[in-house]
């Protein structure tokens, strides 16, 4: 988030108020498809360890990126700039346990049954990396305020997905489940270029880099789901275990009994 002070090559208006407003409708996006989840009795606690392990470090990053928006608009920088930091080793915590779960997922043959196997390994990690390659960028451009929020904010985004997975009606997506999250949460993005828009006349350049980086994370999942290589990394995740029956590329029937996520 916000840093030092450093003078924009774009000219832009005060946008605090907006990164603000749209960090906690990030976080509200989050909490009501879990707590959705809950309600319905989806969700089991009896799941692994490292399931309630990746649900901690993953809803810790959200309360950071909160925090680091009021934190910026209120002006503490003493408490912005050391928490930065800790988040950016948090990414690391973020990116190891979200593939381990997903590589635990897929060879317990439990990948959701709205997702073809070989699509979830893929897109799940590449969605991940893209998240701490904007982030990380984001960092680096510290200084300059204005491409440091937006590069910020498109990784978060990413982010999304799980929460928008759990309020839309995932079963009736299929096969287009994964798609329709991605449309959702470039959602987020398209609002802040029209909230640029509306307050400067124009639309800031760093907005190009991030929808262009999550743009490119949704393309390189899908030409990896359909070459050999991918059925190659199916193959090699899933070796020796359940999941190396499950068909990479053909959709699970439902399950007779309710629908859980987290299963043990």
């Amino acid at each position: 988030m916000a840093t030092l002070a450093h003078t924009p090559r774009t000219p832009v208006v005060a946008d605090d108020g907006f990164f603000l407003r749209a960090a906690i409708a990030m976080a509200l996006v989050i909490v009501a498809g879990f707590s959705f989840q809950l309600a319905m009795g989806r969700s089991s606690f009896s799941a692994p360890l490292l399931v309630h392990a990746h649900a901690i470090i993953f809803m810790g990053w959200i309360v950071i990126y909160v925090l680091q928006n009021i934190f910026a608009t209120k002006g503490y920088m003493v408490l912005h700039r050391p928490l930065g930091w800790i988040g950016a080793g948090w990414i690391v915590l973020m990116v190891v346990l979200g593939c381990m779960v997903t590589i635990a997922m897929a060879r317990r043959g439990h990948v959701p049954f709205f997702f073809r196997p070989l699509h979830f390994i893929v897109f799940d990690p590449v969605t991940l990396f893209t998240f701490a390659g904007l982030t990380y960028a984001a960092v680096a451009m510290r200084r300059r305020t204005d491409w440091h929020r937006r590069l910020h904010f498109c990784g978060t985004a990413l982010l999304l997905g799980p929460g928008f997975g759990r309020l839309l009606p995932m079963p009736l997506l299929q096969p287009w489940a994964f798609e329709a999250t991605f449309a959702a949460v470039m959602i987020f993005p398209i609002v802040g270029i029209v909230s640029d828009i509306r307050r400067s006349g124009r639309v800031h350049s760093a907005w190009s880099w991030g929808i262009a980086a999550m743009i490119g994370s949704l393309l390189i999942t899908e030409a990896i789901t359909h070459i050999p290589i991918g059925t190659a990394i199916y193959e090699f995740v899933t070796m020796g275990s359940p999941g190396a029956a499950v068909p990479p590329l053909e959709f699970a029937a439902p399950p007779a009994g309710p629908l859980m996520t987290g299963r043990p």
